[in-house]
């Protein structure tokens, strides 16, 4: 039997509601434990996020370890367990309703990021596992992929995604970061077919290298951007932001040793936590460091620095409008670049913020910090995850209510855009 422990770092993450809607938007089949006093945490001595402890038949500790990359560990020792164990073991199925199964998608399924442009809308429908292409109005014009999880290239019929998070639009090509599949593929809009054009499928840790795009693991890509031939990727899964080299076919870190630490520098310094969004403003790359609750500014030379907008350290968060590091988010997990500010998702926080990255001063824009889908010109999203301005509209992919919600940014009112269910 498998077990988690949710033992919340963010305020948000410790509702019982909100971690529904996590065991959902994961696809999570075994029970979970709201552990929002850390009583479990502390009992077991957890180290850290994940930490993993095996018990058993008996109530006895075997072993335990923290952090990533004990898969083949605890594969060996749940084995050998149940050798000792054979004949003792109840194998008859624990029977409880899956909370997955009480919820009817929509025409969108826990969208995760979206482009407008030229009378289109692209959306990444993540637990759909597809690309969505609308019009302004929400008609669907393209279903690309889903709705099951699976990594295949070809014709729009037969491609398909393992929840799809960022997208970037360069010319007749969409760039896809393909998120659980830790692989990057190209839509061709003109030939209608996706290929992969950077990962391999598996998972890599820390690489402080470079290599062939196709022959290099990634690691959880969640966003992306475009400066000439470089697609700039935030690699969530290694805390760092790698680059792909359209033009020769080359794949590697750009920025950040992996850490998962506040701290500025040289790119090989550098130290990020879980970057999620990206976006370029006057020829600086901005990051939405989502578990420092921050932004971050990137050179784009490779010579060049890292420095911190806002943001203060990996357990410190709220929400406090204000300058510097007296400002206070909450799991920021998008950034968009509009007439020289910065549009942020505070995610957490249900709300979509202004960021003045020359002042560093943040201002709260949409929502009042908490979660609903109301509409109007006092709106309420429930962790907004995607930005992108078009046509004097404000588009956010707000994740949990599984919904596209449209801002008029010269009135404030904010809609909902009805998508026909495809």
């Amino acid at each position: 039997m498998v077990i988690s422990v949710h033992s919340a770092k963010f305020t948000n993450e410790k509702e019982t509601e909100n971690i529904r809607e996590a065991v959902i938007r994961h696809d999570l089949e075994h029970p979970v434990v709201n552990d929002a006093d850390f009583k479990i945490f502390n009992a077991y001595d957890a180290g850290g996020w994940p930490h993993f402890t095996l018990i058993d038949p008996e109530g006895i500790i075997v072993g335990h370890a923290s952090g990533e990359g004990n898969y083949e560990v605890f594969v060996k020792a749940i084995d050998a367990v149940i050798k000792k164990f054979e004949g003792k073991i109840d194998r008859k199925p624990v029977a409880f309703t899956l909370e997955k199964s009480k919820r009817k998608a929509g025409a969108l399924f826990y969208p995760g990021k979206l482009v407008a442009s030229a009378g289109r809308l692209y959306i990444s429908d993540t637990r759909h596992n597809r690309v969505l292409l609308t019009d302004l109005a929400g008609k669907v014009v393209e279903a690309i992929g889903g709705p099951e999880e699976g990594w295949k290239d070809g014709d729009f019929n037969v491609a398909r995604f393992s929840q799809p998070q960022g997208l970037l639009l360069h010319g007749s090509k969409l760039y896809v970061a393909d998120t659980e599949n830790h692989r990057i593929r190209e839509i061709d809009l003109k030939g209608r077919v996706v290929r992969t054009v950077a990962g391999t499928g598996q998972q890599v840790y820390n690489n402080v290298g470079s290599g062939p795009a196709l022959k290099t693991d990634l690691n959880s890509p969640w966003d992306l951007a475009l400066d000439g031939d470089r697609l700039f990727i935030a690699m969530a899964g290694n805390h760092q932001i790698w680059v792909l080299d359209l033009a020769r076919g080359n794949v590697g870190r750009f920025s950040g040793s992996g850490r998962e630490q506040l701290i500025d520098g040289t790119h090989a310094e550098a130290a990020f936590n879980q970057p999620s969004g990206l976006t370029i403003l006057d020829g600086k790359l901005y990051v939405a460091d989502s578990e420092v609750s921050g932004i971050r500014e990137v050179d784009l030379d490779p010579k060049g620095r890292v420095r911190t907008i806002v943001g203060t350290g990996l357990f410190k968060f709220g929400d406090k409008d204000g300058k510097g590091e007296e400002v206070l988010m909450q799991h920021v997990l998008a950034v968009h670049a509009h007439e020289g500010k910065l549009l942020v998702a505070d995610s957490y926080n249900h709300k979509v913020k202004v960021c003045d990255p020359k002042t560093r001063e943040v201002k709260s824009f949409l929502g009042d910090g908490k979660r609903g889908k109301e509409d109007g010109k006092a709106a309420r999203f429930f962790e907004p995850s995607g930005l992108w301005v078009a046509g004097g509209k404000l588009y956010v992919a707000d994740q949990n209510n599984h919904a596209i919600r449209v801002c008029d940014l010269k009135t404030g009112e904010v809609s909902t855009l009805a998508i026909e269910k495809k």
